[in-house]
C-alpha cells in the first residue's frame, strides 16, 4: 500500500522550482518558473497547457530524470536526490527494445531493480495478465499494434510496484478507440487500493481525456511554464464524455486555456514591441482560414479540433498566429474571421501573399529585418538570431528563426538561402536590381 505522505499528507511536492536551459549563444531560457505543486495519495492529477508550456519537463523533474535549476523536490517530506524511488514512467513513443521478446522488456527493467530471475518470471507474468497480454510474453514489438505496445509499457512502468505512475503523452500515439480503452484500463488498475500505483500523474494536451481521467487538473501557462489554475475535477466514477457536467468542465477547461493562451492585442502595440512568433505554418493558418470561410465565418475552437482531428495545443498556435496577423478574432471560445481574413479567404494566391505580406510589415520585427535585407542586400542568419536573442530573450530564438524565414517567404519579404545561410531580397527583386544597376552603368 502507498503510504501517507508527510506531514500535509503529500506523497511528492514541488517548492518554487525554476527550470532553464542554455540556449546555443549561452543565454539562459526560462521554461518553468515559480513552480508550486503537491501530488497525495490516491489521486490522479494532470498537466494541461499548450505546447512548449514545460509539462513533461515537470513531469521528468518530478521523476528525478532533471534536477531543476532552483527550488526543491521531496517524496515523502525528503529532498529528492537522484531518481524518484516509487515512480514508474509511461513514455508517449512506447520506448521499447525492438530486439527484446514482451517479457523480456518487462523482465530488463526488473533485472536492472536486482530481483531473481523466478521473481521476474513470476511479476512479469502478472503485470502482463494485468494488462491484458497474458498472450503475448513471446511477441517482438514489431508484431504488436500500437495499443499493445503501450500496454506493454504501461505493464514495465507496473513492474516495479510505483507508488506513482508517471505517464507522459500516453495515449497520443494511438487511435482514438484504443486510446478510450487504454484510459478506462490505466483508471481500473489505479482504482484497486490494495496495491500501488497510489497515484497517478500524467501529461497531456486533450481535454476531454484529462476531464475523464483527472482529479485534479493542473493548467499551465506558457513561457516560461507557470500554474496558472487548478482545477478540482469532482464528477463521480465511471465518467460518461456525453453527460452535461463532464462537458460543462471541458468547457471550462477550455475557457481557461483560451481565455490565456489567446488575449487579444491592441492593434498599436505590433508596432511597438518584438512579437513572438507561433510556430504555425502560413499553410496552416491558410487552411483554418479556408475552414472558417467555409462555415459562415466563425466556428467554437474545440469543434474546430474535432473536425481537423488537430491536437488542441496546435490549434491554438495555428490561431493565434492567424491573429497576430489580424486574419481571426478569438471572443471565448469562438475564431471569428475578421473583414481582412475573409478578404484573404476570397483572395487568389498572389492577393493571399500580398495581404500577407503587409500584415507582416506592420511587425517591427519583420520590418527591421527586410530593412537590413534591403540595405545590405544580404544579411547572415547570426545576424538575425542575434537580434531575436537580444529581443525575445526568453523565447527558443532558433524555432522563432524557423517561423520568421516560413511567413518571410511567403509574403515575399525576403529569400532564404539554406547552403549559405544568408536571408536575401527575393530573385524577382534581385534581377530588378541587376537590371536597373546595368541600364545605369553602374
Amino acid at each position: 500500500m502507498a503510504g501517507n505522505g508527510n506531514g500535509s499528507g503529500g506523497l511528492l511536492a514541488v517548492r518554487n522550482v525554476v527550470q532553464e536551459f542554455k540556449m546555443p549563444n549561452g543565454r539562459p531560457r526560462t521554461i518553468l518558473e515559480g513552480i508550486d505543486l503537491q501530488i497525495y495519495p490516491n489521486e490522479v492529477v494532470a498537466l494541461l497547457g499548450p505546447s512548449g508550456c514545460g509539462k513533461s519537463t515537470l513531469l521528468r523533474i518530478l521523476a528525478g530524470l532533471i534536477k531543476p535549476t532552483s527550488g526543491e523536490v521531496a517524496y515523502h517530506g525528503d529532498k529528492l536526490v537522484g531518481l524518484n524511488p516509487g515512480a514508474g514512467i509511461v513514455f508517449q513513443s512506447f520506448a521499447l527494445y525492438p530486439w527484446m521478446t514482451v517479457s523480456q522488456n518487462i523482465g530488463a527493467v526488473l533485472e536492472a531493480a536486482g530481483m531473481a530471475p523466478e521473481k521476474i518470471r513470476e511479476r512479469t507474468d502478472k503485470v502482463l495478465e494485468k494488462v491484458g497480454l497474458a498472450a503475448f510474453p513471446d511477441a517482438y514489438p514489431r508484431e504488436l499494434s500500437g495499443g499493445m505496445k503501450q500496454r506493454v509499457g504501461i505493464a514495465r512502468a507496473l513492474a516495479v510496484d510505483p507508488e506513482l505512475l508517471f505517464m507522459d503523452e500516453p495515449f497520443s500515439q494511438v487511435d482514438a478507440l484504443t486510446a478510450e480503452s487504454l484510459r478506462a484500463e490505466v483508471i481500473d488498475i489505479w482504482s484497486d487500493k490494495e496495491r500501488n500505483p497510489s497515484s497517478v500523474l500524467m501529461v497531456s494536451h486533450d481535454i476531454k481525456e484529462v476531464v475523464y481521467m483527472a482529479d485534479r487538473v493542473v493548467v499551465l501557462s506558457a513561457n516560461p511554464g507557470r500554474i496558472l489554475k487548478i482545477v478540482k475535477n469532482e464528477l463521480p466514477r465511471p465518467r460518461d464524455y456525453r453527460s452535461p457536467e463532464f462537458l460543462r468542465l471541458v468547457d471550462q477547461l477550455h475557457e481557461i486555456i483560451t481565455g490565456h493562451e489567446m488575449p487579444d492585442v491592441p492593434e498599436s502595440d505590433h508596432a511597438a514591441v518584438f512579437e513572438p512568433l507561433p510556430p504555425a505554418g502560413p499553410g496552416e493558418m491558410s487552411g483554418l482560414i479556408e475552414y472558417l470561410q467555409a462555415r459562415g465565418g466563425k466556428e467554437d475552437l474545440f469543434k474546430i479540433a474535432t473536425d481537423t482531428n488537430r491536437e488542441f495545443g496546435q490549434l491554438i498556435t495555428i490561431t493565434k498566429g492567424c491573429e497576430l496577423l489580424d486574419l481571426v478574432d478569438t471572443p471565448k471560445r469562438l475564431v471569428v474571421l475578421t473583414a481582412l481574413g475573409k478578404q484573404f479567404a476570397a483572395a487568389d494566391a498572389e492577393g493571399r501573399k500580398t495581404i500577407f505580406r503587409e500584415q507582416l510589415l506592420k511587425m517591427r520585427l519583420f520590418r527591421e529585418v527586410r530593412s537590413l535585407v534591403e540595405r545590405r542586400k544580404q544579411i547572415d542568419q547570426d545576424l538575425v538570431l542575434e537580434i531575436l536573442a537580444l529581443n525575445l530573450p526568453q523565447e527558443n530564438y532558433e524555432a522563432l528563426f524557423s517561423t520568421l524565414v516560413r511567413w518571410g517567404r511567403f509574403g515575399e519579404l525576403f529569400a532564404y538561402d539554406e547552403d549559405r545561410h544568408l536571408l536575401e531580397l527575393p530573385e524577382e527583386e534581385r534581377k530588378a536590381a541587376q537590371q536597373a544597376g546595368a541600364a545605369s552603368g553602374t
